[in-house]
């Protein structure tokens, strides 16, 4: 008895000190683990590092946070940013409550410091999507747009390598302001680099978000980005519903049925799950030749496929190279790699007799599509930034509108909810409906048609 107490005794005597010991080690280990590293040398990318004491004391917590929480993340839609991202808060203020996003915004942070912690704070979450927006902080410490964009091509090869098929939505910087050291043409021209990132991946969005909130000057509003530099509550509401079309396009959101009733009288062109109905029409000699002025004035005009010979896709839920897509009732025509690119989606039907045609769309910012009635192109676009129809009261961006086409002997009479937007556009008589994809993603929905006898 009393030599087990006497060994008792030591091991509590010996130890407590060897405990309290390992705990600091790990405490060391794991402080150590989420310091930056003290010099640039061996580390991915080019440009600014930041290592303010501010900084680091930031990167530190945060990603310890991040750490702690990794394990409920996985599988979720990861937000890779700075301050702008972390200003969104953890919980997203309530937005995207049905996906639980995982916020990796680290204020102060550059597109370098986000390809250096790329592995641990987003590619071993597994996640579902990732949407960037970095590069605003590289500029203020001097980066060239041309070294920002190198950084975030690293990154985007890293989630590729992870995941080939990754969704990753890369939102233009912000506008700022000069006085931030954030000029406009600097700004203007990052994003023209990242727009070529995408080339042919179909899997890589860019999603206009400069335009969204640059005034005619190409800086910030003071109504949304009160320091010209971070947006207020006003500035993160218009980025969720940027974001929030594409996410519904990739299945994320928005995956209930909808359960609009037709009007008696009306007939549906499109059934919601597949674009039966609907197919590409052989290239006019009138187009042909339409596309040859274009391309002859622009050698950086959007691309514009010819297509040969009528093809139908009965029964299929999107067209070959995916630009157009049917999914939870909504027809979409796809943001294109390209940036822009020119095609049209017809239905296989003509239509002679007078009718009403109705139809919902919603487009991301600055989204350039369009409604062929018959041949002519009635504008169906993010008509606020976009135009041509600027000046409507009742538009709601990135929201769903209704456009009403009455064609009435030869002359189609178009309202956007409510406001007249062509009253008296010719049109031939005969031909069928149509809709182009040109920038941007452009969504439609409960489209259905009145013929008269």
């Amino acid at each position: 008895m009393q030599t087990r107490f006497i060994l008792a005794l030591l091991t509590l005597v010996i130890g407590w000190p060897l405990a309290a010991q390992g705990q600091e080690n790990a405490t060391a280990d794991r402080a150590s683990r989420f310091q930056l590293p003290a010099t640039d040398q061996g580390l991915a990318g080019e440009g600014p590092l930041r290592r303010y004491d501010w900084f680091q004391n930031v990167w530190r917590k945060r990603r310890e946070t991040f750490a702690a929480n990794a394990e409920s993340k996985k599988g979720h839609v990861v937000f890779l940013g700075d301050s702008i991202t972390q200003g969104w808060q953890d919980d997203f203020r309530g937005d995207f409550e049905s996906i639980k996003p995982a916020n990796r915004g680290i204020s102060g942070d550059t597109t370098r410091g986000m390809l250096l912690r790329l592995d641990e704070d987003v590619i071993d979450l597994d996640p579902a999507a990732v949407v960037i927006l970095a590069g605003t902080n590289d500029l203020e410490e001097g980066a060239d747009p041309e070294t920002i964009a190198s950084n975030m091509q690293l990154i985007v090869t890293a989630l590729r390598a992870h995941d080939a098929e990754l969704p990753i939505i890369l939102c233009n910087v912000f506008p700022s302001h000069h006085s931030k050291k954030r000029p406009a043409d600097k700004i203007k021209r990052l994003n023209q680099l990242y727009a070529a990132i995408p080339k042919n991946d179909a899997n890589l969005i860019v999603l206009d978000t400069w335009t969204l909130f640059a005034n005619d000057q190409g800086n910030a509003k003071k109504e949304e980005f009160p320091d010209l530099l971070h947006p207020n509550a006003a500035g993160y509401a218009k980025w969720e519903a940027a974001v929030r079309p594409i996410l519904a396009t990739l299945g994320i959101l928005e995956t209930e049925g909808d359960d609009f009733v037709i009007e008696e009288g009306f007939e549906s062109l499109f059934n919601g799950h597949d674009l039966t109905g609907w197919g590409f029409r052989k290239t006019t000699d009138a187009m042909r030749k339409s596309r040859e002025r274009w391309q002859s004035r622009d050698p950086n005009a959007p691309a514009w496929p010819i297509v040969q010979s009528d093809v139908a896709f009965d029964g299929k839920s999107k067209t070959p190279e995916g630009r157009y897509l049917a999914i939870h009732d909504r027809l979409v025509v796809t943001t294109p790699p390209e940036g822009r690119k020119i095609q049209q989606l017809w239905t296989t039907r003509e239509f002679p007799n007078d009718f009403e045609l109705r139809l919902e769309f919603r487009a991301t910012p600055n989204a350039d599509s369009g409604v062929f009635i018959r041949a002519p192109q009635l504008q169906c676009r993010d008509y606020v930034l976009a135009g041509p129809y600027k000046n409507l009261k009742n538009y709601k961006p990135q929201q769903w509108n209704t456009l009403v086409v009455a064609v009435h002997d030869g002359v189609a009479h178009c309202t956007c909810n409510g406001e007249v937007i062509e009253e008296a556009m010719k049109v031939p008589e005969t031909g069928p409906i149509g809709l182009e994809g040109d920038r941007g993603q452009i969504e439609y929905r409960r489209i259905r048609i009145k013929t008269k006898p």
